[in-house]
């Protein structure tokens, strides 16, 4: 194998590289992790109020249960009261005890009046939590489909070279082959390149003509500088 097609695996590989970059740092990648961070947040937010809205709930069900058995036994308390027959003493009494439970009544129907202003406005900030919520998630699904359809661009293009890889390094030596994926892991992806008018490829700096020949005397040509692969 002659050592120019490893640039052009090279360049295979470079684009490799590239294209795996482009996955990992699409735009649409950051966007949809602040939109799913928006969107845990308002779900709490919406799971709060909704807990509040549940507590508040109870609270009237149990202040309008007392009113009742508040309203009950005043009625049963005016209708003994109304129908006479008792002393003055205990008129006074029953009175006094109508009077009580009445003002009883009066406090109540004023709570409960508070609560029921407290859960509108609960209700509607509920509401209102929870359609943010489905707007940020449309938001998050539309980013995902978004990001789901680069991948698969990106994937079919990566497919294809890695096919074209595989089929390049067939005929290459196992121990070329093991230096060239070395030098890529330490040399920023570029482990081999071309000697024009005596500067590297690689590193760019240029060789004096006894640093060329002791580089063309190396099995495979290496870079005396950064030792990299030279394609004399």
């Amino acid at each position: 194998m002659m050592l120019s097609d490893l640039l052009d695996l090279q360049e295979v590989d470079i684009e490799i590289d590239r294209l795996l970059h482009a996955r990992q740092s699409l735009p649409a990648l950051e966007d949809y992790r602040r939109a799913h961070e928006e969107r845990e947040e308002a779900a709490r937010e919406a799971r709060r109020l909704r807990d509040e809205l549940r507590v508040l709930d109870l609270e009237l069900d149990k202040g309008q249960g007392e009113l009742d058995i508040l309203e009950a036994k005043l009625d049963q308390t005016e209708t003994r009261l109304f129908a006479g027959g008792m002393s003055s003493r205990e008129t006074e009494h029953m009175r006094l005890e109508v009077q009580s439970l009445r003002g009883q009544r009066e406090a109540l129907e004023e709570k409960i009046l508070g609560l029921l202003d407290q859960r509108d406005e609960l209700a509607a900030a509920v509401a209102e939590a929870e359609e943010r919520l489905e707007e940020i998630a449309a938001r998050e699904r539309r980013l995902e489909e978004e990001i789901a359809a680069a991948w698969k661009e990106i994937d079919a293009k990566l497919a294809r070279l890695e096919t074209r890889k595989a089929e390049m390094i067939t005929p290459i030596p196992d121990d070329l082959l093991e230096l060239y994926e070395e030098l890529r892991r330490h040399k920023e992806g570029v482990a081999i390149g071309r000697l024009e008018h005596g500067v590297c490829g690689g590193c760019h700096l240029t060789l004096s003509p006894s640093e060329q020949a002791e580089a063309a005397r190396s099995d495979p040509p290496r870079c005396v500088h950064c030792r990299r692969i030279l394609v004399l």
